[in-house]
């Protein structure tokens, strides 16, 4: 086996990993963690591949831009050290069959379509993409542009969702003990009691 296939396969393996420790880690400060470590591997596969550009693209948008963003998320709505509580079946059950179908769509894509290996070099110029980016023609990419430039927004969006306490969560809280401290002569009692939580 050469090396570059040696390189590729390593870069392939962090890449499962790290995603499968980013939705299997029951705490979302960890998780966001292996998800950095995720894109980052896919940057480090667009290098393998030579597409410089796309690569910084990536590491700027998605290392830089998202990840970072849904730290920041976690940081101000959650206290990052706390587990997530446990799946239940029925998330278990569509995630694995969201599974099941990306792996299916995939296996079709690959099937129809031959992919035969090139011996030419990828060499576009970054005045050509960005020309072509945002072109309004036919073959312009104007659009998926601006649907892309929304993904900011609904990552800021769906972090802060799956970050924010639930009522369970703000009930617990609110029903934590007071501890009322009284000193007499040198002794220390400690005195807990519970507060009274309204419904209102």
């Amino acid at each position: 086996m050469e090396a570059s296939a040696i390189i590729f396969y390593a870069i392939a393996a962090f890449i499962l990993g790290a995603g499968v420790l980013a939705v299997t880690t029951r705490k979302i400060f960890r998780s966001a963690i292996w998800l950095l470590f995720s894109l980052v591997g896919i940057a480090a596969m667009y290098f393998w591949m030579q597409v410089e550009f796309i690569a910084a693209v990536q590491i700027i948008v998605y290392v830089g831009g998202i990840v970072v963003l849904i730290i920041f998320s976690i940081f101000l709505t959650q206290n990052s050290g706390k587990e997530m509580p446990k799946t239940n079946w029925r998330k278990i059950l569509f995630s694995t069959l969201a599974t099941l179908f990306g792996f299916g769509f995939s296996y079709n894509l690959i099937n129809e379509y031959s992919f035969t290996p090139s011996t030419q070099a990828f060499n576009v110029p970054i005045k050509e993409i960005g020309r072509q980016m945002l072109s309004p023609t036919d073959h312009g990419y104007v659009l998926p542009f601006e649907v892309v430039s929304m993904l900011l927004l609904a990552a800021m969006i769906g972090c802060i969702v799956i970050a924010m306490k639930s009522p369970e969560q703000k009930a617990a809280e609110a029903s934590v003990t007071e501890t009322e401290v009284h000193t007499t002569g040198g002794t220390v009692t400690i005195i807990s009691k519970p507060e009274i939580v309204e419904e209102v």
